[in-house]
């Protein structure tokens, strides 16, 4: 576990660690305590998972292609069940409908390829249960000039950084969710980090 405490990104970035762990707080307060006894999914969660290691849930999964071996050994002895996947290249996900109380993608869904996002999508509003709900968090629409700058200083992830497809303001988003199934009427946005990042909570009707 000594690597999972040195680094929360892919890359360097003097303040990558902050970053991820306002992101962390952010998506768990908007976790409803109820749905704690049930099962969460974090989506991306890296070969170092640390939201999921840090949230307080009853039964805990994550996927991410760059899960191997190594890290779910470091695991065994947790709450904690890891799942090497390629979400992108993955027409399904590996669980049965209405599985999840919570599903997460934390600084994820601008690495995803666009015309990839429906597809994804479909599938989390399959495993999610009626009244479960979705939990992105993204960079704000205005902050890319500013995070090739932040990058180019160091503070943040160049490697995570050039990996972007896309940006998103939740106008953009918001498409996404209701033609995946989510009710326009379930999703709430809004913004943290100082307005430089945004989250968007998306309920199963």
């Amino acid at each position: 576990m000594n690597d999972m405490k040195k680094r929360l990104t892919r890359g360097t970035g003097l303040c990558e660690g902050i970053l991820a762990k306002l992101r962390f707080n952010m998506a768990d307060n908007l976790i409803k305590s109820n749905q704690r006894n049930g099962r969460i999914l974090d989506i991306g969660c890296s070969s170092r998972p640390h939201f999921l290691i840090q949230t307080n849930f009853a039964h805990k999964y994550g996927i991410d292609k760059l899960i191997n071996e190594e890290c779910i050994n470091q695991l065994h002895k947790t709450d904690i069940h890891l799942i090497n996947l390629d979400i992108e290249t993955s027409k399904k996900l590996p669980f049965e409908d209405a599985f999840f109380e919570v599903i997460t993608m934390l600084a994820i869904f601008e690495h995803i390829q666009p015309d990839k996002l429906n597809t994804l999508l479909n599938e989390i509003n399959r495993i999610l249960k009626p009244g479960g709900c979705l939990i992105i968090t993204t960079p704000a629409f205005w902050t890319e000039n500013l995070q090739k700058i932040l990058s180019r200083l160091g503070l943040i992830s160049k490697e995570e950084l050039n990996e972007h497809k896309d940006i998103y303001s939740h106008a953009k988003m918001t498409p996404y969710l209701v033609s995946s199934g989510f009710k326009k009427s379930g999703i709430r946005c809004g913004f943290f980090e100082l307005f430089m990042n945004s989250w968007t909570f998306a309920e199963k009707d």
